[in-house]
């Protein structure tokens, strides 16, 4: 190759190294501007030290792809520093006998002259190419385009990086965790709330006072375990919140961690339980060995029936099932760890009848905390502070609201304060009013008006007396509740009026009495259907289905009636993977039966009798109620109250 040649060869390979150069420093600076931009959210599965050898790793890789590109280059180097000559100017030389030895590959030909010129050229292939260099004699090599090298190169060498790169890239989008980041759900997602955050104490929580005083003690163990220490005792290893859905279990852990100032370890009880057998009990091994290198601290398992449930079930994958070896490592763990060492286990869970007993035993879940219902004066209080943050008007009542919302829990009463603020808005009003309160009330608890369900006259007629029926015989009947609101306006599925009564005070028992009177306010608003009208309709559905439940429950399971004496007939159980199911097991005679059956009967039609007797005698304030139902569709208690009066 003449002087000129290699120069020019020279500086080809001088400005593909520099571009090749530049390539490779924008592609670090790429990847060093991807990872400090990464979320800075303390992970206990990502320190600083690997996120070093992260950018050291991704370093590396861009390094190893810029030297394979270079060896491929330099690979073909044989061909690149030959001048290139046309096919027919080959097939010339070769006729005039100026061709000394050709190597031939699939792609192109790269030979020597006679007069010791060095060539290339890519040929048109044909059978007489052959014929023609051997008739002059010509030297020629038939060979594969790809060297040692190209073969390894792509074959093996780059195929493997590939794979590699694949799956350490799965790899850690599934150890981040995040959102969109899981693959296959494989991963560790345990999360350590930063001290630096917004701190929930038990000033965020309202009620559950019997709650808040029993974990405040669980702080000071945190706080200052040598005091226990001192006397010889020992921290609780574990803390078991049991309570309804929206009870505030959760929002109590959290406060406990904020009142400690500890970090807090913060997992469902679902994200254990994965597609390969195996991660789920790893997972709990990890969050365990971390919270001991962070103690003091409080593991919180939200839902702890996920894992939890019972091992007494059938036999699921020969006895290898991944929630049992979750379970069982749980249980080893907590058995495990020094209760010295500062790590409290707190779990929350709404089915407590479905966890397995070895986690309730003494040295496991030591205690057992019940976060009920809150009552009328605890009500009150989750009002105030939901609506801390609401323009209230004067008239706000809270007291008022908080009986109008019997049973209702604290994330019921956020609901209707939230409900409360967006009619208000609806309406383009300035302030809350009570009344946005009352129509909240009735959208969470019976549905949302259907304005354009429109009843016919007669309909309407029919769903008045109806309604008038229920609120008249709830206020004739000795112990009935005053009634709050009297609606016809349908609401929801397949509610075309409401009877709303609101309790004096909180009640917890019911006595023979009070029930026999709920009876006959049930059945009042289909007698007043047949007294008035002559004839009953399907609207007193759900009323028959209240009444007869409530009649079977006296008989059954109260011991109210006096030829069948204070006994229970027929066991409850709970269906095991449908708790909200029930079945009954009767353990009585055909006999009895036929006399629980007459008994139940008996009080239907004693309750029938009671609610025709009262309507009787109150038929022109029935009528009257009725007309004003009809007139207006609802009716408050004034207007209610002044009607019998008169």
């Amino acid at each position: 190759m003449d002087n000129s040649k290699q120069d020019d060869f020279l500086s080809y390979i001088k400005a593909f190294l520099g571009n090749l150069y530049q390539l490779l420093k924008k592609l670090l600076s790429f990847v060093d501007d991807k990872l400090s931009s990464k979320e800075t959210e303390y992970d206990i599965n990502q320190p600083s030290d690997k996120k070093q050898n992260a950018r050291g790793k991704w370093r590396w890789l861009a390094i190893a792809l810029a030297v394979i590109m270079l060896l491929s280059i330099f690979n073909n180097a044989e061909q690149l520093s030959r001048e290139e000559i046309p096919y027919n100017q080959f097939l010339k030389a070769v006729k005039e006998n100026q061709v000394e030895r050709v190597v031939v590959t699939e792609k192109y030909m790269i030979g020597n002259m006679k007069n010791g010129e060095e060539f290339t050229t890519f040929p048109l292939w044909n059978e007489e190419l052959a014929e023609l260099m051997e008739s002059h004699d010509v030297e020629y090599l038939v060979r594969s385009s790809e060297s040692w090298l190209g073969n390894i190169l792509f074959n093996w060498v780059i195929p493997m990086v590939i794979l590699v790169f694949i799956w350490s890239w799965f790899f850690r989008r599934t150890a981040a965790g995040g959102p969109g980041r899981e693959f296959l759900n494989i991963g560790n997602k345990i999360r350590i709330h930063p001290e630096t955050g917004s701190k929930i104490t038990f000033d965020d929580v309202a009620g559950a006072d019997d709650a808040k005083q029993e974990l405040k003690e669980t702080i000071d163990f945190l706080r200052t375990p040598e005091k226990i220490q001192k006397l010889g005792g020992r921290m609780p290893k574990g803390v078991l919140l049991v309570g309804s859905p929206g009870t505030g279990k959760t929002l109590l852990a959290r406060a406990v961690s904020g009142e400690a100032g500890v970090p807090f370890f913060n997992i469902s009880g679902s994200e254990f339980i994965e597609l390969f057998v195996g991660v789920g009990a790893a997972r709990v091994r990890e969050l365990f060995e971390q919270a001991r290198q962070k103690a003091p601290c409080i593991i919180f398992i939200d839902e702890l029936d996920a894992i939890g449930r019972s091992r007494g079930g059938p036999v699921v994958m020969g006895g290898h099932d991944e929630r049992e070896q979750t379970l069982n490592q749980l249980l080893t763990e907590m058995d495990g760890f020094d209760p010295s060492s500062g790590v409290v286990v707190m779990a929350a869970t709404n089915r407590p009848e479905v966890l397995d007993k070895a986690l309730l035993r003494a040295g496991r879940f030591d205690r057992q905390i019940v976060v009920d219902k809150p009552d009328m004066l605890d009500r009150v209080e989750i009002l105030k502070l939901h609506c801390k943050h609401l323009t209230l008007a004067e008239d706000i009542d809270f007291a008022v609201i908080a009986r109008r919302t019997p049973g209702l829990v604290g994330a019921d009463l956020a609901n209707i304060a939230n409900e409360a603020a967006i009619i208000a808005t609806r309406h383009e009003q300035d302030k809350v009013t009570m009344a946005n309160f009352e129509a909240a009330i009735d959208r969470v608890l019976t549905g949302p008006e259907k304005k354009n369900r429109a009843l016919s006259p007669d309909e309407k007629r029919r769903v008045a007396y109806h309604e008038a029926g229920h609120a008249l015989v709830a206020e004739q009947v000795p112990t009935g509740q005053p009634v709050h609101k009297i609606s016809i306006i349908p609401r929801g599925v397949s509610a075309l009026g409401f009877t709303l009564q609101l309790p004096v005070e909180e009640k917890f028992l019911s006595t023979e009495d009070e029930l026999k009177d709920q009876l006959a306010i049930l059945l009042g608003g289909r007698m007043s259907e047949e007294l008035v009208l002559g004839s009953i309709s399907t609207g007193a559905q759900n009323d028959l289905e209240k009444a007869s439940e409530i009649a079977r429950n006296m008989v059954c399971y109260l011991g109210m009636s006096k030829k069948l004496g204070p006994l229970t007939y027929g066991k409850r159980q709970q269906l095991q993977f449908l708790p909200t199911e029930e079945t009954e097991q009767r353990n009585y005679s055909e006999e009895t039966a036929r006399l629980v059956d007459s008994e139940i009967k008996a009080l239907i039609d004693e309750a029938q009798k009671r609610a025709r007797d009262i309507l009787t005698r109150q038929r022109k304030i029935l009528d009257q109620l009725a007309d004003l139902l009809q007139e207006r569709e609802v009716i408050g208690r004034e207007e209610l109250t002044e009607l019998l009066k008169k």
